[in-house]
């Protein structure tokens, strides 16, 4: 689909697919879906084309280049391999996005070409054992020690932070009858004294997981504050809304490789005489797919112009990561339907996106906060 892309983002769209389908083997990625592994060598591959930095400034080593050409990205490599796309993602969010938005001259030069090259992986941590949709109920501290901070407390569903360098973490530095006050993002090395991750087992995302941190008297240097003291919730609202964005692009882009699979075994797999995909059930709900998937990429087209001109709302976010999600779980579940038993072997790719699917419903903010924000924004 080529909706509102310039020559020269179709040009990227097409560079990006083609390298895709010449670099990433559909077994290398089921290898690294059955061992738990993450895909080093073609992450190592993507930095030395330059994507990494897509979103970088070119003085800082990046490209330069808009959220359309980052989404662009993240949806073509959700298609042959979403755990990738993901690890991309948070080099492009919590580093490039935060880090280029948020960050100080000093903090700009001295993470954001180790971010482009690829030398420095960065994740994110919010969520808390006894916090989750209720995202400002957090009780991780960080308190002012000389020119360091200590932070202490958990964090659960950090995702990716097995092979990542740095982890950006939120915490509370004060307290106020304003909920959303006393907040504040540290850039933490995850070689820190006193963090420790411990690896939770998942239904799916293997390759990269996700794991719980343990945060025990870790010090941090004052110059890896990010943004200014007490007053991280904006930066983390427009994280997130930068996070929704990357998201809901890779597994559109997953979805579409979901479609498919689905699409191609119900042109070749014989039944009664004839292909499956003949038969008026089979039909309907390949074309109720591609309604999704078509749906999706509109969606993820019209929210990057809407970025990218300063138009982009709250709401607008919602509804982009509510669809595009939603959708991505409806095809996987379809998809495995149509290939019936054979569905719900490993021997085929829909068993692992209707895995991996379920997860969007429920990281990155739940379906049901998204309805909540859509609602409120009706007045309701």
């Amino acid at each position: 689909m080529d909706f509102d892309l310039t020559d020269e983002q179709q040009a990227f769209r097409d560079t990006v697919r083609q390298w895709c389908q010449r670099e990433v083997n559909r077994e290398y990625v089921r290898e690294c879906d059955r061992e738990h592994r993450p895909p080093t060598e073609l992450f190592k591959a993507i930095a030395e084309q330059g994507w990494l930095g897509i979103n970088i400034p070119a003085a800082y080593g990046g490209l330069g280049a808009g959220a359309t050409e980052a989404a662009l990205l993240l949806q073509e490599l959700g298609r042959v391999f979403l755990d990738l796309s993901f690890w991309v993602f948070r080099e492009l969010c919590w580093g490039g996005f935060s880090i280029g938005a948020y960050g100080t001259e000093e903090q700009k030069q001295r993470f954001l070409p180790r971010v482009a090259s690829g030398d420095w992986s960065v994740c994110f941590a919010l969520t808390e054992p006894a916090s989750g949709s209720d995202a400002a109920s957090i009780k991780t501290t960080a308190k002012a020690d000389g020119d360091d901070y200590v932070i202490n407390g958990q964090k659960v569903f950090t995702s990716g932070f097995k092979i990542s360098d740095y982890v950006l973490v939120a915490t509370k530095t004060s307290q106020s009858e304003n909920r959303h006050a006393g907040f504040s993002l540290f850039l933490v090395d995850t070689k820190s004294e006193g963090l420790t991750g411990t690896p939770l087992e998942t239904l799916g995302h293997w390759p990269l997981g996700t794991a719980l941190l343990y945060l025990d008297n870790v010090r941090v240097p004052r110059e890896n504050l990010l943004g200014p003291l007490d007053e991280g919730w904006p930066l983390l609202g427009a994280g997130l809304t930068y996070e929704r964005l990357s998201l809901s692009a890779a597994r559109t882009g997953a979805a579409q490789a979901a479609l498919a699979d689905a699409l191609e075994y119900a042109k070749t797999r014989q039944q009664f005489g004839r292909p499956i995909g003949k038969f008026q059930a089979v039909s309907h709900q390949l074309a109720e797919m591609q309604v999704m998937v078509e749906l999706s990429e509109l969606l993820v087209r019209q929210y990057t112009w809407k970025f990218e001109n300063g138009r982009n709302t709250v709401r607008d976010a919602a509804i982009l990561k509510l669809y595009t999600c939603e959708a991505y779980k409806s095809v996987s579940d379809m998809g495995l339907q149509v290939l019936g038993g054979y569905g719900y072997t490993m021997e085929y790719d829909l068993q692992r996106h209707f895995r991996e699917s379920r997860l969007g419903v429920i990281g990155a903010g739940t379906s049901e906060i998204q309805r909540n924000i859509i609602a409120k924004s009706l007045g309701l």
